[in-house]
């Protein structure tokens, strides 16, 4: 889906290229949670901010939502995952996270993933202000985004991190401490109902199998062996993760509008 040179290309379409569908920094387990805290049910209208591939959608749509919704801020991205999903009552459209042109409480539960995580924080601040405008009162916001720990990690720690991640992915990655992205998402008027971490391991051999299957795995090392300029991305981006295991970590939370 993507045509950028490889040296350029940002990390998650990279692995994409090469067979990865499940992108997010806790994996498929930290999705599946995410979606039950979040309980879709029947009677409810939601959005999901930057999608990606679809894979969350694809499990969001089995709890039969009233209305799903995806919002990208790349048209090719929605041109594709409609032609996907052409088959489901699912739709997606072409919109900024900060500015969705949704209706006001319009939606009653707003998910995103791997999306915080690579915007400076006042773009961060903008977004969740987003999906407050956009949910109904008491409506359900939840996130899925890579985050640093622990909360007392030095700040010069932190910028160190921040440098090698966007060195090695190609995107200006800003993770925050469980801390910081709770008081981020209170700040913006939600109350914190559940937090639920897991390890970053997503280039690990044993994430990779988890999530994508035996057959899946295989696929994507035969990609890596056979395009040597992937390759040596993967490896790259491998090291920093393995460098900054210590400090990394994966979180969703759980939000409501107060």
């Amino acid at each position: 889906m993507n045509t950028e040179n490889i040296e350029k290309m940002s990390g998650h379409w990279l692995l994409a290229r090469i067979g990865k569908k499940v992108l997010r920094p806790g994996g498929l387990m930290l999705t599946e949670k995410m979606l039950s805290m979040l309980h879709i049910t029947p009677d409810d209208d939601v959005v999901e901010l930057a999608p990606g591939l679809g894979y969350t959608a694809r499990l969001a749509l089995k709890n039969n939502p009233k209305s799903y919704t995806g919002i990208d801020a790349e048209q090719r991205v929605t041109d594709h995952l409609n032609k996907e999903f052409r088959q489901t009552s699912a739709k997606f459209q072409s919109g900024n996270a900060a500015h969705t042109s949704l209706p006001e409480q319009s939606a009653d539960k707003v998910y995103g993933e791997a999306l915080l995580t690579m915007h400076a924080d006042h773009r961060k601040s903008e977004i969740i202000k987003e999906a407050s405008r956009i949910l109904k009162p008491k409506g359900y916001y939840a996130i899925h985004e890579l985050a640093l720990t622990p909360d007392t990690l030095d700040d010069d720690v932190k910028l160190h991190i921040q440098k090698d991640l966007a060195s090695a992915i190609k995107v200006n990655a800003r993770p925050l401490t469980v801390s910081e992205w709770t008081h981020l998402l209170e700040k913006e008027g939600f109350t914190i109902k559940k937090i639920e971490t897991a390890p970053m391991h997503l280039l690990e051999p044993q994430r990779i199998i988890s999530d994508e299957g035996f057959r899946g795995f295989l696929k994507i090392v035969g990609n890596l062996m056979t395009q040597p300029d992937i390759r040596s991305r993967v490896i790259q981006m491998r090291k920093t993760f393995k460098k900054y295991e210590d400090c990394l970590c994966a979180v969703s939370i759980l939000a409501q509008k107060i």
